[in-house]
């Protein structure tokens, strides 16, 4: 309505103008276009009905927090011998307090402690020097969570005072610059920073280790120690790299004026598998200003490069050609393999003459056996080459599965039984009773799957039971058996495949067993036919995978691949930082390799030095998992070690290690950093001062909000009498004025 009304009231005097063209008086022209200006205006105005609207307001009073950090660097000295940044920060607000009391006038004054976490916090307790325990430092955090305080509802935060030292190692340590910048200038709040701190205090620290997540068994491997120096001279420093209390490796630096960093590489060569906690350390020099920061400790996963095996094989034969062929051809593998060429019908000469080249048996069951991780043993039997002394080495083989190492045994006419292994040192770790007078048998049969083959590793060809036990039926039959009988339970050993129609003391037969034998494990696989599971079935249109998944299976078992142990412990991090609790996992199998709900689970935290720091127990949950913790130990190297037992029996125990850490990322830098400080108050708008620094300095803050919250009132203005006088006065001016000159 009012866009038309405008219209006709600058048509009116268009038209106006339009009619005077023929005026020749300038003068007279001007006064009857302005006389129906004013008219078309005064007409404007009443159509209109402006008022004046009168409301009751009031501003309502920001925040602002007074932000003081209570991480552990405020516990360095302000500068050499001086007084603590966290005793300096306490001074500067207690003789604040005035200039906080005037500011309450324009703002709600709050008060925020900041570590890795910000929390509300009295400022009279923030103005006393306790000692800060906090573990980080996130500037950027501590800022995020005032500004998003639900303390003071529909009360936006008008700015803040900020006490630290800056020495963050959040989100802003690495500067004031990308994402961390734009996230900073998002708050839309100014940062009045006072910095606290001005030297960097007498140090010298462990920075940082730089190592691959794992290292490869008898592989050399560097680690990268970084080592940052301060206030020191000319002066060398011995580093040492540890492996839970053992010297691995050192190497010394020479420290200058004016250098701080220094890179050492520390080289050593992983001896053992397993997961080991490694420690970088230095000595305590005179005057440093934190010591815990003069080590760091890592943990460090030892894994096998290639699995080492040795084969050692009677005779050529279609299952050592099968298998031979199957481990060369595995890049996995580094395999070193014996066998003879010819049978002792061949030559009637010395049995020690039927290799090609002399049989290095001290060198491979003495000095050597240790270096190998499976030892397998095809259709060999030892008797016959006495002139080597095979027979005194047979308690290094035993020594070595006890001790770790993995032994198999693969049937045929000289294995077993027929091999007189009965009453040997080798019968100690077999998985079966090689008794004196059990034969073989060349009829052929169909292996059957145990109850405990049926989820185990070794016979586990196709995921889920009612698919493992099918692949297995659809094998072609096997040509032949060496009889032997099976072990106990209680000696450890456990029978995978029998053979149903072949009895062995009136039960099916054992094909293929397993034992624990001390801390290594056994095969025993009495058959030479198992490459009927690739050659034949891949003739019979099966595929030729299962004699590969078979043996693949069979050597991950024996050399204990992490991935198959029965009970499993994954600690809820390799690193702990100071004053934080130790927590793991465990996963527990059942014989058959299933999960064990209800397993009893016991677990202890144990020091290097061999103490047992705590123990814990529970019970396993329906997937058969576990979680165990310790409250916070001191630093050092800790081993996790967990056993359970299941309906009665023990599983194999498992273990790993644990860091803690005596100094976290907190205490690892000393140096305050009044430049980040600077660049953060500059960005945000707010002010930089550095203490000591007497009362509040000036303070930037956003304006307060006007807010309405009274009563409000309505004055019209179209209806006073002079807005119609004006309006019919210049309407009759008009009328009277154009009269007089003559137009109509």
């Amino acid at each position: 309505m009012l866009v038309a009304a405008a219209l006709a009231a600058l048509a009116s005097v268009l038209l106006s103008l339009r009619g005077l063209r023929g005026e020749p008086r300038r003068g007279a022209r001007a006064a009857l276009v302005a006389l129906r200006t004013v008219a078309a205006l005064a007409a404007l105005f009443l159509v209109a009905e402006p008022a004046l609207r009168v409301v009751q307001t009031t501003r309502v009073r920001n925040r602002l927090a007074v932000m003081v950090d209570r991480s552990r660097s405020m516990n360095f000295p302000v500068e050499p011998g001086g007084e603590t940044r966290v005793a300096a920060a306490a001074r500067f607000l207690a003789g604040s307090r005035q200039g906080l009391e005037a500011l309450s006038a324009e703002a709600t004054v709050e008060g925020w402690g900041f570590a890795r976490d910000a929390w509300p916090a009295d400022l009279a307790a923030l103005s006393r020097p306790e000692p800060a325990t906090g573990g980080a430092t996130d500037l950027l955090g501590a800022l995020r969570a005032a500004a998003g305080s639900s303390g003071a509802p529909g009360r936006r935060l008008a700015g803040v005072l900020l006490v630290t030292d800056g020495a963050d190692n959040g989100l802003l340590a690495s500067g004031l610059s990308g994402q961390p910048r734009a996230d900073l200038l998002a708050l839309g709040v100014p940062v009045n920073v006072v910095s606290v701190g001005t030297d960097a205090p007498r140090d010298l620290a462990v920075e940082r280790v730089a190592v691959d997540d794992f290292a490869f068994v008898r592989s050399t491997l560097t680690v990268e120690a970084t080592l940052r120096a301060r206030g020191f001279g000319r002066e060398d420093v011995n580093v040492l790299l540890k492996r839970e209390g053992q010297v691995v490796a050192q190497a010394t630096v020479k420290l200058e004026p004016g250098k701080e960093t220094y890179a050492v590489p520390l080289s050593f060569a992983p001896d053992t598998t397993g997961t080991f906690v490694l420690n970088v350390s230095t000595p305590v020099l005179p005057g440093e200003a934190v010591a815990e920061n003069n080590s760091r400790s890592f943990v460090l996963r030892v894994i096998r490069d290639r699995v080492r095996v040795l084969l050692v094989a009677g005779h050529p034969s279609w299952d050592e050609r099968f298998l031979r062929g199957l481990l060369k051809q595995d890049p996995n593998v580094d395999l070193v393999s014996f066998f003879i060429l010819r049978t002792a019908g061949d030559n009637p000469g010395p049995q020690d003459q039927l290799s090609l080249i002399p049989f290095p048996v001290a060198e491979i069951f003495g000095e050597q056996l240790r270096t190998f991780d499976a030892v397998i043993f095809v259709d060999f039997a030892y008797q016959p080459y006495r002139t080597l002394d095979i027979e005194r080495f047979l308690p290094n083989l035993r020594d070595y599965v006890r001790g770790g190492g993995a032994f198999a045994m693969v049937g045929g006419g000289q294995s077993f039984a027929q091999g007189h292994y009965a009453g040997t040192p080798v019968a100690d770790i077999l998985a079966v009773n090689p008794a004196e007078g059990m034969g073989d048998t060349a009829e052929p049969f169909r292996p059957r799957l145990t109850a405990e083959g049926r989820r185990h590793p070794v016979t586990s060809l196709a995921p889920g039971e009612a698919a493992n036990e099918a692949a297995w039926g659809a094998l072609p039959p096997l040509p032949g058996l060496n009889f032997t009988s099976p072990l106990p339970a209680s000696d450890g050993a456990r029978v995978l495949l029998e053979a149903p129609t072949l009895l062995s003391g009136g039960r099916p037969a054992p094909v293929v067993a397993v034992r624990e034998v001390g801390a290594g494990r056994s095969l025993s696989v009495m058959t030479d036919g198992t490459w009927y599971w690739g050659f034949v079935a891949a003739g019979d249109g099966q595929g030729g995978r299962a004699h590969q998944r078979f043996w693949n299976g069979a050597l991950r078992w024996l050399v204990r691949d992490p991935s198959l142990t029965p009970l499993q412990i994954q600690p809820d991090r390799p690193a702990v930082e100071p004053g934080e609790p130790v927590g793991f996992s465990v996963a527990v199998r059942g014989p058959d390799y299933g999960p064990a709900p209800g397993a009893a689970v016991e677990g202890s935290l144990v020091a290097e030095d061999g103490r047992v720091i705590g123990r814990a127990g529970t019970r396993a949950g329906p997937d058969g998992s576990a979680r165990l913790e310790f409250q916070a130990p001191p630093p050092g190297a800790y081993r996790l070690q967990a056993s359970a037992e299941v309906a009665g029996t023990p599983v194999e125990r498992g273990s790993a290690a644990v860091a803690v850490r005596a100094s976290g990322a907190e205490d690892s830098d000393a140096a305050p950093r009044p430049e980040l400080l600077r660049q953060l108050a500059e960005a945000t708008g707010g002010t930089f001062t550095r203490l000591p620094q007497a009362g509040l300095p000036e303070l930037r803050l956003r304006e307060p909000e006007v807010v309405e919250i009274g009563r409000k009132k309505d004055d019209p203005l179209w209806d006073r009498w002079w807005y119609l006088a004006i309006l019919a006065g210049a309407l009759s001016g008009e009328w009277v004025l154009r009269r007089r000159l003559g137009h109509w």
